[in-house]
């Protein structure tokens, strides 16, 4: 019996050639083989990486190339890129990875074994030059884990977007992409969390590269915090700005991408208390103890161990986070 046809959605952007050739190589060397690769550069300036993505394409008929004439920025690109896609499965791919062998076979077997709509997995965290930096990604960033369904697929994203396999029916209703998206991996779970749910793979299916060009990335706090001081300083407004930031788009901006999609009374009711919550914090200058049970409510879940001490401290405590902020 023929293999179900997946498709695997790559978005470039000058990137790094040797990172380039090993991620596309990693997954044209796949035990799965009956796949379409859509590759979508968005407008590269690095005259090498269309270059590269042509000679790939020459040698594989799998691959389907798309130079866009103008830059569409990260979620246009993928939005395009799912717009491509025919397949009943879809796996989105980062640039500058690197897959396991069976990264597909073992994703697809599991959200068929499942009967989900979104399934994602574990991996490591790697250096510029391939050195493991991590060798639980969930465990190092407290990756929600979530079984069939949960609250924690609104009020956070669950899984990266390099680790996710979706549905068509997924794919179907995150698009066209309406003007609240920041994160089509946040919408692609939580649209699977409104359907069949999801699941997860504990094992690592693939190396995921942290280096400084990253758009989003694996950084620590340590990182993040180091990143802002040398743009805006060190001072207490300057960390009063960060916090603001942070709560913004890690965490209101995504619920209010949630409920413009959501077609479950319920969980456009969690929406709109998480929103009411989130309101609140940011009026928080000093601390505020009465909120913290919403926190619980809203944000607690299986797995978050340190993540859930320094966001209570970060969004109860501002001046004891500040502490951690300032020599940090």
């Amino acid at each position: 019996m023929e293999e179900e046809l997946v498709d695997i959605l790559v978005a470039t952007y000058n990137t790094n050639e040797k990172y380039l050739k090993k991620q596309i190589q990693s997954i044209l060397k796949q035990t799965y083989i009956n796949m379409n690769i859509y590759i979508s550069d968005d407008c590269s300036t690095e005259p090498k990486v269309k270059e590269i993505l042509k000679d790939f394409e020459k040698k594989d008929k799998r691959i389907k190339l798309f130079l866009q004439p103008q830059n569409l920025g990260y979620n246009k690109n993928f939005e395009f890129l799912l717009q491509q896609s025919t397949a009943n499965y879809i796996l989105f791919s980062d640039h500058d990875d690197v897959w396991y062998l069976d990264k597909v076979e073992k994703s697809l077997k599991k959200i068929k074994q499942e009967n989900v709509d979104m399934v994602y997995c574990n991996c490591r965290q790697i250096n510029e030059n391939g050195i493991v930096l991590k060798e639980n990604y969930f465990k190092y960033k407290n990756v929600p884990l979530i079984n069939k369904k949960g609250k924690q697929a609104i009020s956070r994203c669950a899984g990266i977007g390099c680790s996710q396999i979706i549905t068509k029916d997924v794919k179907n209703k995150m698009l066209p992409f309406k003007k609240e998206v920041i994160a089509h991996d946040w919408l692609a779970a939580f649209i699977a969390n409104e359907g069949k749910g999801i699941s997860y793979i504990k094992e690592p299916l693939f190396d995921y590269r942290l280096h400084n060009t990253n758009v989003f990335g694996g950084r620590n706090l340590s990182q993040n915090i180091k990143r802002w001081k040398e743009k805006n300083g060190k001072k207490y407004k300057s960390f009063l700005e960060y916090r603001k930031d942070v709560i913004n788009r890690a965490y209101d901006s995504g619920i209010k991408m949630c409920f413009k999609y959501s077609k479950n009374k319920e969980n456009q009711e969690f929406c709109k208390k998480a929103e009411e919550y989130y309101k609140k914090l940011y009026e928080v200058k000093t601390l505020n103890i009465s909120k913290l049970p919403k926190y619980f409510q809203i944000l607690n879940g299986k797995n978050q161990g340190k993540k859930k001490i320094r966001e209570i401290i970060l969004f109860h405590f501002p001046l004891i986070a500040y502490m951690k902020f300032f020599i940090g």
